[in-house]
């Protein structure tokens, strides 16, 4: 992402970019705003303020949306199309999770060609990172889970392409990433056992499967299936 145009992006901290710059200083409401359409690209006027100011009243909620509307940093304005029924993002406005969506569609969709832009760097950080951590409005959770359960299955999928294409380490890092998102999740344990092995590094793969047997025992009380445990019993004395 890049050139020059306004970027948000809602992938970790909220960050609002004109031409590859950082726009600095922005009001709480500007970034409440921006980050409300960047997850909700438009909308009529009296859903998003209902939306964004849930605890007040219609009317106060409505005055709270024509506040920061006309509060707006002259920076800024350009990235907002608004007409009195509604409000939406313009047209070459970028946000980094759309692109992270649809490279997750493609790298999921049975059939769909993925691209190099889909097994790179920017796409592993892209799927390891959380929406607006630290942010706990509703209509920022709500997006939370489905972009949770989208990356998780992308990070997977990278994984195993990049295994096979040989890049092991890409591929480590994928795997890794979505366990931080999940944790107790086996098949990015398998992925991750699958580089170690690639790689030679059995003592790695019978570290970490060890790892994730005692998590597994802990927190469930679960052993894990034999889809995972073959992988390392041919290491074991």
């Amino acid at each position: 992402m890049g050139g020059d145009m306004i970027e948000i992006s809602v992938l970790g901290p909220l960050t609002v970019r004109n031409g590859g710059e950082e726009i600095l200083g922005l009001s709480v409401g500007t970034k409440r705003l921006l980050a409300f359409l960047a997850l909700r690209p438009r909308g009529a006027r009296l859903a998003i303020s209902g939306e964004m100011w849930p605890d007040v009243t219609e009317r106060r909620a409505s005055d709270s949306l024509r506040s920061a509307l006309t509060r707006l940093e002259d920076a800024i304005k350009p990235a907002i199309t608004m007409t009195p029924a509604g409000l939406s993002l313009a047209p070459g406005v970028a946000v980094d999770l759309n692109v992270a969506r649809e490279s997750a569609r493609r790298l999921l969709q049975p059939g769909a060609a993925s691209t190099p832009d889909d097994l790179s760097t920017w796409a592993i950080e892209a799927f390891a990172s959380r929406i607006l951590p630290d942010w706990y409005d509703e209509w920022v959770l709500s997006e939370v889970e489905d972009w949770r359960q989208l990356r998780l299955h992308a990070l997977e999928a990278q994984a195993e392409m990049l295994i096979t294409e040989g890049n092991l380490r890409a591929a480590a890092w994928a795997a890794r990433a979505a366990m931080r998102v999940e944790p107790l999740r086996q098949s990015a344990i398998v992925s991750l056992i699958r580089v170690h092995l690639a790689e030679g590094n059995q003592s790695e793969a019978l570290r970490d499967y060890d790892i994730y047997k005692a998590l597994l025992e802990r927190e469930l009380g679960l052993e894990p299936t034999a889809i995972l445990s073959d992988l390392v019993a041919p290491f074991r004395r």
